[in-house]
């Protein structure tokens, strides 16, 4: 079994981006893309864990990237976290990275993806996987997720607390027996539980959506790669008109349905997830 080990990497203006890598130099990698993986607003590197361990083991050189202003990546001195950015950002890891890649990307990730690999070209990014995530996603779901963030931005007393605020926000999803598992997504300080992320992320103004939205939709459509759309079912970022409608505009595009996942899909059915990402990836 292939173990992970902590990388550094040189982002867009200086920040260093921390991620987890498998396989490096491994000659049976050598021969098919990396797999760069890019998790969604909120979470981190560790939210890949289990498939990127599946996808090593299955071979590949793997990597988890913690996004800038996330887990241990540098945060912006400016709050520049606009889906513009964190594509530089990608883009300098490509750069390092040196080999073509395999894209996955949840929710912001995703995003992010979309303008990677139209910006890389598909001899630098050879595969496109969205993990619940279309440019026209729905705003009433998006809400939800800036509220839980939003709404506990300040902390927590203890793991159990956090541990029940997450159950609150993901009834579909069976409540872990023990709360220590939130220590990848949670750092300590003075007596507190903190999410592990800049809440900098929440507050700094962004674009006009709808020209976002043109935007990364005139970039899906001009990609010539394999593209895997992954949702959840149970997802209220993602519906079946946005599906249908992201579908249209890049009709070659895969489509693959979680019934018990909700918007986060690779967490909620990992190994249903895996086996989507595996068989989409190792073509």
């Amino acid at each position: 079994m292939s173990t992970a080990k902590t990388v550094s990497f040189r982002g867009a203006e200086g920040l260093t981006l921390v991620g987890d890598e498998w396989n490096r130099g491994a000659e049976s990698a050598a021969a098919r893309p990396t797999v760069l993986m890019l998790h969604g607003g909120g979470q981190n590197r560790f939210s890949w864990k289990n498939t990127g361990q599946v996808l090593a083991d299955a071979g590949l050189h793997v990597v988890a990237l913690d996004s800038r202003g996330h887990g241990d990546s540098d945060r912006s001195p400016q709050a520049n976290y606009s889906v513009e950015t964190l594509c530089a950002d990608t883009l300098e890891v490509l750069d390092q990275i040196g080999r073509p890649v395999a894209l996955i990307g949840a929710s912001m990730g995703g995003l992010t993806g979309i303008l990677v690999a139209r910006a890389a070209g598909p001899q630098r990014v050879t595969q496109l996987v969205l993990v619940d995530v279309v440019p026209r996603y729905e705003k009433d779901g998006s809400a939800r997720i800036r509220e839980f963030m939003f709404n506990h931005v300040h902390g927590f007393d203890t793991l159990d607390e956090a541990a029940e605020a997450v159950a609150s926000y993901l009834p579909h999803r069976p409540k872990p027996k023990s709360p220590e598992g939130l220590k990848k997504n949670l750092r300590q300080r003075d007596g507190r539980w903190y999410w592990h992320w800049d809440p900098a992320f929440l507050t700094k103004p962004g674009d006009d959506p709808l020209i976002r939205v043109e935007k990364l939709e005139q970039a899906a459509v001009e990609l010539t790669i394999p593209i895997l759309l992954i949702r959840g079912k149970l997802s209220d970022v993602v519906s079946s008109e946005g599906v249908e409608e992201f579908l249209r505009l890049v009709p070659d595009a895969e489509l693959v349905e979680l019934s018990g996942a909700g918007h986060t899909a690779a967490g909620d059915d990992n190994d249903a997830f895996t086996d989507a990402v595996v068989g989409f990836v190792s073509r």
